[in-house]
């Protein structure tokens, strides 16, 4: 990918400065998104971080100077393209975070459930044995008829309550996601869709949008 820089209308980016020469300047970025930023024999020069430079290897946080005034902003330049293809790789670390968190709850209440249910069956057994130990005095006979129904009831009503929280957690996932996961230029929802799915496609499906996601 290449960026012309400078003032004259035919340039990819136009920086409207007299300090600036018609073709001041060209930014290109490599298959690895690395950014080289190569000055073009301008009048008043190409500056980074203070130093003049001819040709020089950068990073979205430079600060770059065209002539003496112009600051120039290296995202909006990269977008004059309509290039957002940083911004779209940025996304794959949103996805991979709510499949992982979705999954995370998913298993984690599954687990809870089935032992709340589970574990009050058990305890009529444990009380039992324990009764045998003590020689089945009417005391602990009682005890343990009491277990025996109240158990699994209180097994069935916690398992119900642990199983009615994960709905709520994956909705509050989802609405989050649903703010993250978006196209960064027209900021469309992008679904469920796997990141590299959406990758294959190298571009916003939007018709009005059509931002770059991948070099290519």
């Amino acid at each position: 990918m290449t960026i012309k820089i400078g003032k004259a209308p035919d340039n990819d980016y136009v920086a409207d400065d007299p300090q600036v020469s018609r073709h001041h300047a060209r930014l290109t970025r490599d298959e690895q998104g690395i950014l080289l930023l190569e000055d073009l024999q301008s009048t008043n020069g190409t500056f980074v971080n203070g130093a003049q430079i001819l040709k020089k290897r950068i990073t979205p946080t430079d600060h770059v100077v065209l002539g003496s005034n112009y600051i120039l902003d290296i995202g909006q330049a990269l977008r004059a393209n309509n290039d957002y293809c940083e911004e779209f790789a940025a996304l794959k670390q949103v996805y991979d975070t709510y499949i992982s968190k979705k999954v995370r709850i998913q298993s984690a209440n599954t687990f809870r459930t089935r032992l709340f249910q589970a574990l009050p069956f058990a305890l009529p057994g444990i009380v039992g044995g324990i009764i045998s130990l003590a020689g089945g005095s009417r005391t602990f006979l009682g005890i343990s008829l009491l277990v025996a129904i109240c158990a699994p009831c209180i097994g069935i009503y916690l398992g119900a309550r642990q199983a009615a929280k994960a709905p709520q957690l994956l909705q509050d996932l989802a609405n989050r996601f649903k703010i993250d996961y978006v196209c960064p230029k027209c900021g469309a929802f992008l679904g469920e869709i796997p990141w590299e799915s959406l990758a294959n496609k190298k571009h916003c499906p939007v018709p009005s949008c059509k931002a770059k996601w991948v070099d290519g």
